[in-house]
């Protein structure tokens, strides 16, 4: 895809879009050089906002190379963000329906098409407390073993600070710095010619997730942990931690008599019995 072609739906889209992210943000961009002039790619990013497709595309667009995002399905279905949606080719995905490897096959096709598709290989926004990226969707591995294309990745910084994880209220002032860095393409050659399978899908994500996250620790100038966090690791203890609550919680309520059996118990505590003396029967003589 020749850096001229861009097209009509993607160049209004940055008319309409460019001017307030121009106001929100300073720039520090690294790495453009690193974009291929031509032939498909795929862009390998880190997600920590929902302003990140937004301000991550405004860095890809001036680079000439337009990005196409793998995006929710319902996002493209009526009004003017569905038409720019559609208009910009940007990738419908349908999640746990049968269309659902739709997506990976457009996402192949655009790659041979020699145009660029961009990846969030966590999923969705990052779940890691210090916003690090987490453990990464094999989809991304996929593509790139299937189509054998440069996989670039990038770590971006920022976008965080006007809008947190999560979070529906800006914090525009004062004006943040969109730090972006990307890097040379990951080597995934010793996974060519192997048979796909889970194993070898994860430890090839991992590679990915790795790069970005070593370019993001360049951004922030600071160590990321050593053990990615798992979405699906946390779900598994808390659960664990919340039945545990529960079986303590129950354990509680047998060890702790109710009102009224203490009640019915009498101040001994022992029930059937008198509590004094004068209660108990008279011994026959």
């Amino acid at each position: 895809m020749s850096r001229r072609r861009i097209g009509f739906w993607y160049r209004l889209a940055a008319v309409i879009c460019k001017p307030p992210l121009l106001v929100l943000f300073k720039r520090d961009w690294r790495g453009m050089q690193n974009i291929p002039a031509d032939g498909g790619f795929i862009t390998a990013v880190n997600h920590n906002s929902y302003l990140d497709p937004l301000v991550y595309a405004h860095f890809q667009y001036n680079t000439g190379r337009v990005p196409r995002f793998l995006a929710k399905h319902g996002l493209f279905r009526k009004g003017f963000v569905g038409a720019v949606m559609r208009g910009t080719g940007q990738i419908p995905v349908y999640r746990e329906t049968t269309n659902a490897l739709s997506a990976f096959r457009a996402a192949i096709e655009a790659v041979e098409r020699g145009e660029c598709v961009a990846f969030y290989p966590e999923g969705t926004l990052t779940r890691d407390p210090d916003l690090w990226p987490m453990t990464g969707k094999t989809g991304v591995a996929r593509v790139a073993l299937q189509t054998r294309c440069p996989v670039l990745p990038v770590a971006q910084w920022g976008a965080n600070h006007v809008l947190a994880p999560y979070a529906k209220k800006l914090h525009p002032l004062p004006r943040k710095t969109h730090h972006v860095l990307v890097g040379e393409p990951v080597d995934l050659e010793r996974f060519y010619g192997k048979e796909m399978t889970p194993e070898l899908l994860k430890e090839a994500t991992e590679a990915i997730m790795a790069a970005i996250t070593e370019l993001l620790e360049e951004l922030r100038g600071e160590k990321a942990p050593q053990k990615r966090y798992d979405p699906r690791e946390a779900r598994i203890a808390q659960r664990r931690e919340a039945a545990a609550r529960a079986n303590r919680s129950a354990g509680a309520d047998r060890a702790e008599p109710s009102a009224d059996a203490v009640a019915d118990e009498g101040p001994s505590g022992l029930a059937g019995q008198g509590s004094s003396e004068q209660g108990r029967p008279e011994e026959s003589k």
